[in-house]
């Protein structure tokens, strides 16, 4: 009870959102705006509680004019299996809800029409939000099956142009099939915004991936992934090839003979605490 307590307080609702809830009382929309909210905000509680349960870090739960976002203070740093059922833990409710409405109605609780308004919102809700296209939980999925074999900035990298190409052919299907849908151009815009931010913002994700994996709380046993690097590469060019879900030991190599070992936390340590932002490998070799 408790820690739904604390989840509810995470709760925030977007001052255009009361907007919304107003047109829909003047249009007579009211009735399908509520079933529209309730279940996003089931969707939202799904990502929340499982993040809860892994004990994450949990900023806000915003409930948006045409979705919802569930905010989480962690930098891609937990593991994969962890993030995956965060992930999928917001998709799963609509299972329950979809069963739970058939189940009403065949008991009579529900009227019929009431009872197809809402399967129809949560299998399109489902539907959109398995879209890969970042931020909605399909991009989250990209990313994580990247993260498999790819390191975190080229995992990210990819997952954003696979997001944008998704997003314009999914622009054209709707300028072909229903143009005049304002509501669902708006919220196309608001994932093509989303994209150019976290497109502009890529350097410092990745930074804040390495401050987290640096400062941040240590995760349990990881797979060991050792990077061969040769002595005159840059310290941040190794860095860049650190992935997530890896412990990586640094393999220094020089003229194809090994010359000697650093660990991942040296580096971080030289980077951001020694502020060794030009140093090359041979560098750290030898001050270690």
């Amino acid at each position: 009870m408790n820690r739904a307590i604390i989840l509810l307080r995470h709760v925030h609702i977007h001052p255009l959102l009361w907007i919304v809830i107003a047109l829909a009382i003047a249009t007579g929309y009211f009735l399908e705006v509520c079933l529209l909210l309730a279940i996003i905000f089931i969707h939202e509680m799904g990502h929340a509680a499982a993040a809860s349960f892994f004990s994450w870090r949990i900023k806000k739960i915003t409930l948006l004019p045409f979705g919802g976002v569930a905010e989480m203070d962690e930098h891609g740093n937990r593991p994969l299996k962890e993030e995956t059922i965060v992930v999928v833990a917001g998709p799963l409710q609509h299972v329950w809800m979809v069963a739970a409405a058939y189940v009403l109605f065949t008991v009579h609780l529900i009227p019929e029409d009431l009872c197809k308004l809402f399967i129809n919102y949560n299998v399109m809700i489902f539907v959109f939000n398995l879209f890969p296209v970042w931020p909605l939980d399909g991009g989250k999925l990209v990313f994580l099956l990247l993260s498999l074999k790819n390191s975190f900035p080229s995992a990210h990298r990819l997952t954003l142009m696979i997001s944008f190409v998704s997003l314009f052919m999914f622009s054209i299907i709707i300028l072909l099939a229903a143009p005049s849908h304002i509501n669902v151009w708006v919220v196309i815009a608001f994932l093509f915004f989303s994209l150019y931010h976290e497109w502009k913002q890529r350097r410092f994700i990745f930074m804040r991936f390495l401050l987290e994996r640096y400062y941040g709380k240590k995760s349990g046993l990881q797979a060991l992934k050792p990077i061969q690097a040769n002595e005159q590469d840059l310290l941040i060019h190794v860095l860049e090839k650190f992935q997530r879900g890896c412990k990586h030991p640094i393999i220094v190599e020089a003229g194809g003979k090994e010359t000697g070992t650093l660990d991942e936390n040296e580096l971080l340590h030289a980077y951001f605490t020694e502020k060794r932002l030009t140093d090359k490998i041979s560098d750290l070799l030898f001050l270690y």
